[in-house]
């Protein structure tokens, strides 16, 4: 009967790292790594990670998100003084240049007044956002931060705040339900190295985002 149990709790083990592995065989890389951001913990790359955050919490594609913030970034608004500074129209044509256009103008404003709060609160230096009480709360009082906006930024810089870890939110504990593995973010969290909890929870809502991905990920497990 012991036997038997052991058998089978191996058996399932065994199942959710195949599973986990073909899908990091598929997300090879975090969309912060796909936005061009080199995540360390230092002021311009969580700025970055921030500015991605607010682009992909509305109701567009990922990779739309992604390309907005990479050309963001490319006009040089890369951190809060440059994008304080700034015009709205400046804003607004990088966004634009990125296949952000159904948002553009009004994330141009949020993003001008969420760049002047962070100079006001942190200094631009939002490292002064981990010693927060309870840093979800105040990713909210920032202009385009929703929710949604603080669990990704969450989920992202986790890799480099490892006290947040293991971060899976909604949307990943979702892609997570399609995949057939466990939802609670502790078990997700031990099937994986520390440092994969980002790319791991980016798959996830990938997975969340994309049955057809989904389907050839648990396909590629039960084939391996």
């Amino acid at each position: 009967m012991t036997t038997n149990t052991t058998k089978t709790a191996k058996k399932g083990r065994a199942t959710n790292e195949a599973v986990v592995r073909a899908l990091l065989d598929r997300q090879r890389h975090t969309y912060a790594a796909e936005a061009g951001i080199r995540l360390r913990d230092t002021p311009a790359p969580l700025y970055q990670t921030l500015v991605l955050a607010i682009l992909l919490s509305a109701r567009i594609r990922a990779d739309t998100g992604v390309s907005a913030a990479r050309a963001l970034f490319d006009a040089g608004l890369r951190d809060p003084r440059s994008m304080a500074d700034a015009t709205w129209q400046q804003r607004v044509d990088a966004l634009g240049e990125g296949g952000y256009r159904r948002y553009d103008e009004r994330t141009s404003t949020l993003l001008g007044k969420g760049a002047e709060l962070l100079l006001e609160r942190y200094g631009g230096d939002l490292r002064r956002l981990r010693e927060e009480p309870d840093p979800r709360a105040a990713l909210m009082d920032i202009p385009g931060i929703g929710p949604t906006g603080a669990d990704i930024f969450l989920r992202d810089i986790q890799g480099v705040w490892p006290e947040l870890a293991p971060r899976i939110d909604g949307k990943a504990q979702d892609g997570a339900r399609r995949l057939g593995l466990p939802t609670a973010p502790e078990k997700l969290g031990g099937l994986v190295d520390g440092r994969e909890l980002p790319r791991l929870a980016d798959g996830l809502v990938h997975a969340a985002l994309d049955k057809h991905m989904a389907d050839e990920v648990r396909d590629a497990a039960e084939s391996a």
